[in-house]
């Protein structure tokens, strides 16, 4: 008698919910951008490789094609496509503690003709600014000596104090200046300065709708899930200076408001409480964090993070340009500046909590996170807290029974503090 299979059947998969049209049209954009490179540099113009808080606005002015490597690292970590990449990096020299996002970019430029998430064409020239970080400049570096081609870098100093200073601001604008005359006699592109203004403009107007966007978070219950924001941050750092972003911000804004008009929302589950995510999404994971947090009716409703390409500035004036970008990082601003800044959205947003994504990728934005924790605390009222270890790209750094312990004492703790508020 032959025996019988007793394992039950498993459960039938939930249907994902389908992409919104303002989600096609986001992913459509940033595809269009990668093939728009790689067209470019079949025709023998010269293409880019930038950091992601570069002055978009230079390239876009001379209209030269652009791709950002940090970008290109969460999308392939999101895709779970980060494997081979790290592995390779690590067996050629990289240190499991470096960067992820550098570790699946160098690896990838070694295994461009052949990788499976080839989509970016092979570097001319390379354009870095150091508000991000300093590892960013040597993982640059290192393509450099690869490709054998230039970098065009702007430093972006430390602000040691609560402003950009003036002489910080010149500083900055003169290197601006001479990145314009040094890049357009490397590509052959005629500087516009009339055209610089419209960019700048366009990227005000699209800067204004994406704070729109994130603003209806305030509303209460949101009708967005905050990790929404997460998945419009590419057009903002690939094609912020584009008509074409315009078009895809505003049809989130039109559906956002279809939300609101039924009293439905993005976040898929009953909201019990509203929190502030510090730090960069854990891609790798971004729908198990999504499922845990739904479980304890918990939306994101403010991040700094998805805020960093928001800049304001004067459409056509370089110092403005200048001060922005050297404003726009938590790692390039004092402490005291982000905990007003904190403070300022966990009121706007009615926060109930924060949760601090300890980046094990990420040393300079998490190297002071201990006392940010402290510090945002206090100042909000005795604010909850809590932290989890993770990685940006590397999903070898993040364990899904720490989060989802941490997450339920979290809901907990500001389940009490909710009602020491409310019986005062």
């Amino acid at each position: 008698m032959s025996e019988q299979n007793t394992t039950p059947a498993a459960a039938p998969a939930k249907p994902k919910r389908p992409k919104s049209k303002s989600q096609l049209m986001a992913g459509a954009l940033l595809d269009k951008a990668y093939n728009d490179a790689i067209e470019a540099k079949a025709r023998g113009e010269k293409i880019g490789w930038a950091t992601s808080l570069f002055p978009q606005e230079i390239a876009e002015t001379l209209g030269l094609n652009i791709v950002y490597p940090e970008n290109h690292g969460a999308a392939v970590a999101a895709k779970k496509l980060a494997e081979p990449f790290l592995h390779y990096a690590e067996a050629h020299g990289c240190n499991n503690d470096l960067c992820s996002y550098a570790k699946i970019d160098l690896a990838y430029a070694d295994l461009l003709e052949c990788s499976p998430a080839s989509n970016m064409a092979v570097p001319d020239f390379l354009l870095v600014a150091n508000n991000g970080c300093n590892e960013i400049t040597k993982w640059f570096e290192l393509l450099s000596r690869k490709y054998k081609i230039p970098i065009f870098m702007i430093d972006m100093t430390y602000n040691h104090l609560p402003q950009v200073t003036e002489s910080r601001v010149k500083y900055i604008r003169a290197q601006i200046e001479k990145l314009i005359e040094d890049l357009s006699a490397f590509t052959g592109k005629k500087w516009d300065p009339d055209r610089f203004a419209e960019v700048m403009r366009i990227s005000t107007a699209n800067r204004n709708l994406w704070e729109q966007i994130a603003d209806y978070l305030a509303l209460e219950p949101s009708p967005l899930s905050g990790f929404d924001l997460f998945n419009y941050m590419g057009p903002m750092v690939f094609t912020r200076g584009r008509a074409e972003t315009g078009d895809v911000m505003r049809q989130l804004i039109a559906e956002i408001e279809e939300h609101i008009k039924n009293g439905t929302s993005t976040y898929p589950g009953e909201q019990h409480f509203r929190v502030f995510w510090e730090g960069i999404a854990c891609w790798p994971y971004l729908s198990h964090n999504l499922k845990t947090l739904k479980k304890y009716g918990i939306n994101v409703c403010a991040t700094a993070y998805a805020r960093a390409w928001s800049l304001d500035y004067t459409p056509g004036d370089i110092e403005s340009l200048a001060r922005a970008y050297s404003f726009t990082s938590s790692n390039n601003i004092l402490m005291d500046e982000s905990i007003r800044r904190r403070k300022e959205w966990n009121e706007k947003f009615h926060i109930d909590g924060t949760i601090y994504h300890v980046n094990r990728a990420c040393k300079v934005m998490v190297c002071q996170q201990q006392e940010l924790m402290r510090r945002v605390s206090e100042a909000c009222g005795n604010l909850p807290f809590m932290a989890f270890d993770g990685d940006q790209a590397d999903y070898r750094n993040f364990s899904e029974a720490q989060f989802e312990t941490r997450i339920e004492a979290f809901a907990e703790l500001m389940r009490k503090h909710k009602e020491e508020l409310r019986n005062g």
